[in-house]
C-alpha cells in the first residue's frame, strides 16, 4: 500500500488524467488530494466529475477510497454555488473560468457538485503514522482541532513560511523549536506554488512537503509518494491549453 498526496489540480483536467495513469493506482493505495480542483484551466467541471467518479470506483470494486481535502477556491466556489454572488476577487483569481466551465450544466449536475463540495471534502487529514495532510497549513500551536476559525487548514501561509524560515540545524529539543512543527511525523500540503521558490518539484522544509508546482500557472500537477518520496509528474499544464491563459 502506497500513500499518494496530489497537489493542486486548478482545473488541469487533462494533466490529471495523465498524472493518475502515471502512478498505476493499485487496489489499496491511498491518495489523497490536497484541494483547489478548480479556478485556473478551462476544465473545472470535468476535473469535479472525474473526483467523483473515482471514489465510486474504487468504492465499487473494493478498493481504498482517495480522499478530498477542502482548499480556498474550493470554498470560494461553493459559496458562489449556493448563493450566486460573484466575489470580485475570487473571479481575478481563476473564478470566471470556472463560471464558464459550469455553463449549461444540468440543474442535477449541480446538485452533485454541491453535495462534493458540501459533503465530499475534509478540511483536513491525519493518516495512521500521524502524518498530516492539509491544503494549506494550521495557525494553531495545539493544532487545527483548536483553531478559532474553522478555515484556516485552507486558507493559512504561516506553517509553510515558518518551515521555509526555520534554521535546519535547530534541535527539536531545543526550547526555540515550533510546536506546530512537533504535532506530526510530517506535514503536506499545497496551497503556495513553489514557483515562488524558483522550483517546479516539491519543496521540502524541516518536515513540511509543499506540493503545489503550480500547476495553475506553468508548472506540472505533482503527486508525492509519503512513504518513499517518489515523485509523478504531469508535462506542465499550459502546455494541454495552449488557447487558455490559467492563472498567468
Amino acid at each position: 500500500m502506497r500513500t499518494i498526496a496530489i497537489g493542486d489540480i486548478h482545473g488541469g483536467y487533462k494533466a490529471l488524467e495523465q498524472l493518475i495513469e502515471k502512478i498505476d493506482l493499485q487496489e489499496r493505495d491511498l491518495v489523497i488530494f490536497l484541494g483547489d480542483y478548480i479556478d485556473g484551466w478551462s476544465q473545472s467541471f470535468e476535473v469535479i466529475e472525474f473526483l467523483i467518479s473515482l471514489k465510486r470506483k474504487r468504492i465499487q470494486n473494493n478498493q481504498t477510497a482517495p480522499i478530498y481535502l477542502r482548499g480556498n477556491h474550493d470554498e470560494l466556489f461553493l459559496n458562489y454555488l449556493k448563493t450566486k454572488t460573484q466575489n470580485s476577487m475570487w473571479l481575478h483569481h481563476g473564478g470566471q473560468s470556472t463560471i464558464d466551465s459550469y455553463k449549461n450544466r444540468s440543474s442535477k449536475d449541480f446538485e452533485r457538485h454541491v453535495e462534493f463540495f458540501e459533503k465530499g471534502l475534509k478540511n483536513y487529514y491525519v493518516d495512521k503514522s500521524n502524518n498530516g495532510f492539509f491544503h494549506a497549513g494550521f495557525h494553531n500551536l495545539k493544532g487545527p482541532e483548536y483553531e478559532y476559525y474553522d478555515n484556516m487548514p485552507y486558507w493559512d501561509r504561516t506553517l509553510w513560511e515558518l518551515a521555509l524560515c526555520l534554521d535546519p540545524n535547530l534541535s527539536i529539543d531545543n526550547d526555540r523549536y515550533p510546536n506546530r512543527l512537533k504535532l506530526y511525523k510530517e506535514i503536506f500540503i499545497g496551497h503556495t506554488p513553489t514557483s515562488r521558490l524558483g522550483k517546479l518539484e516539491p519543496v521540502n522544509a524541516v518536515n513540511v512537503w509543499n506540493i503545489d508546482t503550480a500547476a495553475a500557472y506553468k508548472g506540472p500537477l505533482t503527486a508525492l509518494c509519503v512513504e518513499t518520496k517518489e515523485v509523478w509528474q504531469s508535462d506542465h499544464v499550459h502546455t494541454f491549453y495552449p488557447e487558455e491563459n490559467g492563472r498567468n
